[in-house]
């Protein structure tokens, strides 16, 4: 199985864009089109924008590509023979994986004159994300581009979903401007303004019509042209996803139709009506710094489940928080909340109808680290959650790469439908070289239902080897200008003990140590070039392949003395005589470091 992982669409649909639109009414006309050369003047000395070169009312057409989808590039032929350059709003973890643009085809159209923006690392949908996760993905997308060499001032909003500290996070993150969608005229939305103000009366939330669909005519696409053209100008931003036939049925137009409107678009500016600017050139400024996101929160203690919101106790907007749908395939899945759970009052219920090919899940969000567990290289996990269903089902396994990408990994056996609560648990082989993350989900491949509950994911990897335990019993015993010192073998933390060092303390200075090898080292061993007549104590570390031990205690102090040798002759001797005696005296001579006994 090699699928690629899919979240059934990528921008928000004309429903889910309606919160948008609902307050659109309460911007003023001066947001939406140009109002002169004086207001134009104002407006850049207040926000710091340059006035375009021309200061005459006109209109500016940026054409911008989402998603990075490889057949983009049919639209970058177009317009490259046409004189035309756009805006290619690049996804980093998506960059050289299949279907999508490669860094050479990336490279290629920086040189052409179009610009790389960012779209995120792995386009979620920002506002249901911790603080954290939003930098890291606004942030480290970008970091990603300009690693590349590319100059990365403009962003899109995946799913055009954002808010006031989304926004902040994307211009502290080093980003000029950010486009929204379904804020300006379309086919669709006929009463909205015309055209986004030159510069943008919030660059941090630019408008834009809705994205261009398979709905789409070029009389709709000329449309939001001469809209704005009638309005007195003003900036429109249109947003393109797939340049192709026969793919997505929804975000797509043909090559034919982008050619026909491409080449009409190019007459009108050879004509002087409009220009064709890319965002950066439209909206200007700097370049900033790049700036990197927090680093992804590390593995919990081993043995401690992984998974946040377990048993999808927590709902945000009604969603299990932490958690997304995926899937791939022909297929309708639906995810519901439905209660009571296995344990507490929520389980998920997913049911699948229209079944062709693929599979559906719910599964810990993609994400680069704030829901999904982070994963260890070479470590091995034990997956497990209760579940019902009148399918069978198994466990389905995936795991982030470096770069933030998330691919397949692994599926666990089939297990049987349950029509009574039932625990599932698998243990995954060894996490792969590079891999950063890891996310699974109880899939479903067929027309039915499954209800899931309490999942768990425990790092069962075995313990390796640890180094040695300190050694214990350590004592010395004095010699001439040496001592033998003696210690008990610890436990060697299943790694063979290869040396010990033996280090000798003159009071709270420690000298060279002695080291003692062997297969295995001894248990004893000589210290020498002391200092006789100075006290020594002794402290021993064991050492393995792993490391080194902690010191043991020091031994009691020791002090070396020069070998005894035999008393020297007394001197001074005399007597005194005396009546059948005499009495003798003399003066003691060196002991030879022992005492005389007689």
């Amino acid at each position: 199985m090699s699928e690629m992982l899919s979240t059934w669409g990528c921008l928000r649909t004309r429903k889910e864009l309606a919160r948008r639109r609902e307050i659109a009414g309460s911007h003023t006309g001066g947001r939406w089109k140009a109002a002169g050369v004086w207001a134009a003047m104002v407006l850049a000395v207040l926000t710091g924008f340059g006035v375009p070169a021309h200061a005459a009312a006109n209109t500016v057409i940026s054409l911008t590509f989402d998603d990075s989808n490889a057949d983009q590039l049919t639209a970058a032929a177009t317009m490259k023979n046409l004189g035309l350059h756009g805006t290619f709003y690049t996804v980093s973890g998506w960059i050289d994986q299949p279907s999508y643009l490669t860094s050479a085809n990336l490279q290629q159209l920086a040189a052409d004159g179009n610009e790389i923006g960012g779209h995120t690392v792995t386009h979620p949908d920002l506002i249901n994300l911790t603080s954290d996760e939003v930098t890291r993905q606004v942030c480290n997308g970008r970091v990603a581009l300009m690693n590349m060499g590319f100059k990365v001032t403009s962003f899109a909003y995946p799913f055009a979903d954002q808010n006031a500290s989304v926004q902040t996070i994307v211009k502290n993150c080093g980003f000029n401007s950010a486009r929204g969608l379904g804020d300006l005229y379309s086919k669709d939305d006929p009463g909205l303004p015309a055209a986004e103000s030159i510069p943008p009366a919030n660059a941090y939330d630019t408008a834009a019509p809705e994205e261009v669909d398979s709905t789409w005519t070029l009389q709709n696409l000329e449309d939001s042209v001469t809209k704005a053209q009638a309005a007195g100008g003003g900036w429109v931003q249109l947003t393109f996803h797939h340049i192709a036939t026969n793919t997505d049925p929804t975000l797509t137009i043909s090559p034919t139709l982008f050619n026909q409107f491409a080449s009409w678009l190019a007459q009108q500016q050879t004509a002087g009506s409009v220009a064709v600017k890319t965002v950066d050139q439209v909206v200007g400024g700097a370049v900033q710094p790049a700036v990197l996101g927090p680093a992804a929160p590390p593995p919990p203690p081993q043995g401690t489940n992984m998974i946040q919101n377990p048993s999808l106790e927590t709902l945000t907007n009604g969603i299990p928080q932490c958690w997304a749908a995926g899937g791939y395939g022909t297929n309708t899945p639906s995810f519901s909340v439905v209660s009571p759970g296995h344990t507490g009052n929520n389980a998920e219920l997913l049911t699948m109808s229209g079944y062709v090919s693929g599979d559906a899940k719910l599964l810990p969000a993609l994400d680069l680290g704030g829901c999904s567990p982070t994963g260890t290289p070479g470590h091995i996990y034990q997956l497990s959650a209760w579940y019902q269903s009148d399918v069978i089902t198994q466990f389905e396994v995936y795991y982030r790469t470096g770069t933030g990408y998330w691919t397949y990994w692994t599926a666990s056996p089939l297990f049987n439908a349950a029509s009574n609560w039932t625990q599932i648990t698998w243990t995954t082989p060894a996490l792969p070289a590079g891999a950063s993350g890891i996310s699974y989900g109880l899939n479903i491949q067929s027309n039915g239902s499954i209800t899931a509950d309490d999942y768990s994911m425990i790092d069962v990897t075995p313990a390796g080897p640890t180094a040695p335990a300190a050694p214990t019993g350590v004592a010395a015993t004095a010699g001439n200008g040496s001592a033998v010192v003696s210690w008990t073998a610890p436990s060697n933390g299943g790694s063979a003990i290869t040396s010990y060092a033996v280090t000798p303390h003159a009071g709270a200075t420690a000298l060279t140590p002695v080291t003692v090898t062997g297969n295995p080292p001894a248990t004893t061993a000589t210290v020498t070039g002391l200092t006789n007549g100075t006290a020594y104590t002794f402290t021993v570390t064991a050492t393995n392949a792993v490391g080194t031990s902690p010191a043991s205690a020091a031994s009691a102090p020791v002090t070396p003395m020069a070998a005894a040798t035999a008393p020297a002759a007394p001197t001074g001797v005399a007597a005194t005589a005396g009546n059948g005696s005499a009495v003798v005296s003399w003066t003691a001579p060196s002991n030879g470091g022992s005492a005389i006994t007689s």
